[in-house]
C-alpha cells in the first residue's frame, strides 16, 4: 500500500483571467507542504530589467485548491532552488494586500511550492500573485503570476461547481491543431466556485503516439514529451505526466480561475492497480505495484493543490454543502470475482475511511452532503473476464464482495437520519444520471439517492456500462460514445455542473458536453 506519509509540497498553476491577460505558466506542487511563512508588509521591488535572462521561470502557471470560509491552498513551481512569495489582495490592483505568505522550493520538490493561506474573508473574490525569487541571487525574481478564487461563504448565498475526470487518456493528448484540451476552457467559462476532479487526472500509463490515424483518414496530432512516451515508473516519469498537461494553454487557464479537489483513481498509477499487486505487463521493468503507487503518490501530492497528504478528505463550503471526497484506491482489497463475504477481497472503502466518512456525513450541517466518488456505485467496472475493477459485482442480488461496504454505509446514513445526500463521479467515460430506489433493489435498507456520472474531460468515450441491481438504480440518462474510444474531436466529453439555488436550497445539476449544450437537467428539492 502506498505511504500516505510521503512527503510532499505543493504549488500553484497560473492563467488568464476572464477580465484581462495575465501572465501564464504551468504549474507542480512541490515537497514538504507547509502553512508557509506569513509575512510582514510591503515587499522590496524584485529583480531588474538587465536581469530577466536569468529570472526564475514559473511557466507551469498558478493554481488553487481546497477552498473554505477563511482558507486557501496555492501552488506555484518554478526551476530552481527560490523563495515562492504569495500575496493575497482584494482587487486586481493589489493594492491593501491582505497578506503575504512565503515557502522555500528546491529540488526535492522538483522546486514546486504550496502555501496554505489562512485568515480569509468567507464569501469573498481575492486575487493571489505568485513570485519566485532565486535564493542564490535575491535580485533575480521571477514575473509575477495572478489567480484568482473565492472563499465559501458564511450565509446562504447561491453555491456553483462543477465536475468531470479522465485526461490524457486512450492515446489522446494535447491536440494543437484542435486547440489542446478545450475541456479546461469550457468549464473556466462556467465560473463555477470550484471544481472537483474525480480522478485519472493523467494517464501514467498510456504512452502517446505523435500522429494517430482516425476512421475517417484524417491524423490526430499530440504534442509529446519524453514522459509522455513510455509508461511512467521513477518519480520523474511520474512528475512529467503533469508537466505534461500544464503545457497547455486551456489548463493553466482554467487553473488560475477556478479552486480544485482533486481526487485519484487508477490512472495516477496504473490501470486497476490495487495494492500489492505484481504487474505482468511487459513494458514495465518495475513489477511491483506498491513501489510505483508510492512513486506516484508523490508525484500526485507534489503537483496537485492539497493541504496535506489524505485523498478523502472533507470540504466545507458554507451552509449549502459540504464536499465529501473519497479515495478508493488505497485502502482496497485486490481485484477479484467480488463475491466475497468478508475478508480483504470485500474492501474498497477500508474501515478507517468508512468509519470517518459516515461520521463525518452524520456531524455535517450544510443542506447538501455531496459524496465526491473516483468510481460508480452500480456500473460494473470489470477487470478481465472474471476479476471485477469496480464495486458492483454483476450479480443483482443481496451485497457481497465490496457491495457490502457501500451497504453498511447506506443503512448508517437512513438510520442516522442523514438526508440530502448526492453521488458525483466519472472513471467510466461517458455520462449518465443514476436514481437509486430500494423498491428496485434486492437490498433495500437505504434512503434513495441520485448518482451524476461525468467524463472524460480529455480522454477517449466508451460506454455504456452494464448496471447492478443490487441497489436498485435506474438510467434516467445516458450520452455515451458510439464506438469504443472516440477521440474528443468527436465532441463526446463532458462535465457536470451543480447549482444550488441559496433562497430555495434546490439543487440544478445539469449535464453538459464541454462544446456548452446542457444534455440533461435534474431539479433537487432538499429534505
Amino acid at each position: 500500500m502506498p505511504d500516505p506519509s510521503v512527503p510532499h509540497d505543493g504549488s500553484a498553476a497560473t492563467a488568464a483571467l476572464s477580465r484581462r491577460r495575465l501572465l501564464q505558466a504551468a504549474a507542480v506542487a512541490g515537497a514538504g507542504v507547509g502553512a508557509g511563512t506569513l509575512l510582514g508588509p510591503a515587499p522590496r521591488a524584485f529583480g531588474a530589467p538587465g536581469l530577466r535572462a536569468s529570472r526564475p521561470e514559473a511557466r507551469w502557471g498558478v493554481q488553487s485548491g481546497e477552498v473554505t470560509a477563511d482558507s486557501a491552498v496555492v501552488w506555484s513551481k518554478t526551476d530552481r532552488p527560490a523563495r515562492m512569495t504569495v500575496e493575497v489582495a482584494a482587487t486586481e490592483s493589489f493594492r491593501g494586500t491582505r497578506g503575504r505568505w512565503a515557502v522555500d522550493v528546491g529540488p526535492g520538490s522538483d522546486h514546486a511550492g504550496k502555501v496554505v493561506l489562512r485568515g480569509l474573508p468567507a464569501g469573498t473574490e481575492l486575487f493571489y500573485r505568485v513570485q519566485f525569487t532565486e535564493l542564490s541571487h535575491a535580485g533575480h525574481a521571477s514575473e509575477p503570476l495572478v489567480g484568482r478564487l473565492v472563499t465559501a461563504p458564511a450565509d446562504r448565498r447561491d453555491v456553483s461547481f462543477a465536475w468531470s475526470g479522465d485526461v490524457a487518456g486512450q492515446g489522446w493528448g494535447i491536440n494543437p491543431d484542435l486547440g489542446g484540451m478545450t475541456g479546461f476552457e469550457a468549464i473556466r467559462r462556467l465560473r463555477p466556485d470550484f471544481f472537483i476532479h474525480s480522478g485519472d487526472s493523467v494517464y501514467a500509463d498510456g504512452p502517446l503516439q505523435e500522429q494517430v490515424v482516425l476512421p475517417d483518414g484524417s491524423v490526430w496530432r499530440n504534442v509529446v514529451t519524453p514522459e509522455k512516451s513510455k509508461v511512467a515508473e521513477t518519480l520523474d516519469e511520474y512528475r512529467g505526466q503533469y508537466r505534461y498537461n500544464l503545457l497547455d494553454d486551456n489548463v493553466r487557464r482554467f487553473a488560475a480561475e477556478v479552486p480544485q479537489l482533486v481526487q485519484w483513481d487508477d490512472h495516477e498509477v496504473t490501470n486497476n492497480w490495487y495494492p500489492g499487486e505484481v504487474l505482468t505487463d511487459d513494458r514495465y521493468t518495475v513489477k511491483n505495484v506498491d513501489t510505483l503507487a508510492a512513486r506516484a503518490r508523490r508525484a500526485f501530492l507534489e503537483y496537485m493543490p492539497i493541504a496535506g497528504n489524505r485523498i478523502d478528505r472533507t470540504l466545507p463550503y458554507g451552509p449549502l454543502v459540504d464536499v465529501f471526497a473519497l479515495d478508493l484506491r488505497t485502502y482496497r482489497g485486490p481485484n477479484s470475482a467480488n463475491l466475497a463475504a468478508g475478508g480483504p477481497e470485500a474492501r474498497i472503502f477500508g474501515g478507517g475511511q468508512l468509519g470517518n466518512l459516515a461520521r463525518q456525513l452524520r456531524s455535517s450541517r450544510a443542506l447538501w452532503k455531496v459524496i465526491a466518488s473516483d468510481m460508480p456505485l452500480g456500473l460494473v467496472v470489470p477487470d478481465g473476464p472474471v476479476d471485477q475493477e469496480g464495486i458492483a459485482n454483476r450479480d443483482p442480488g443481496q451485497p457481497l464482495g465490496r457491495e457490502l461496504e457501500v451497504a453498511r454505509l447506506l443503512s448508517t446514513l437512513k438510520r442516522d437520519g442523514v438526508r440530502n445526500v448526492v453521488w458525483l463521479t466519472a472513471d467510466v467515460h461517458y455520462t449518465a444520471a443514476h436514481h437509486y430506489d430500494p423498491q428496485r433493489a434486492a437490498f433495500s435498507d437505504f434512503d434513495p439517492f441520485w448518482e451524476f456520472v461525468s467524463g472524460p474531460l480529455h480522454a477517449g468515450t466508451f460506454g455504456p456500462n452494464e448496471l447492478d441491481g443490487t441497489f436498485g438504480p435506474e438510467v434516467v440518462f445516458s450520452r455515451h460514445a458510439e464506438r469504443p474510444n472516440q477521440p474528443p474531436s468527436d465532441g463526446l466529453q463532458f462535465v457536470g455542473h451543480v447549482r444550488i439555488d441559496g433562497a430555495s436550497g434546490v439543487m440544478t445539476v445539469e449535464l453538459r458536453n464541454t462544446a456548452g449544450a446542457v444534455l440533461h437537467t435534474t431539479e433537487l428539492t432538499p429534505a
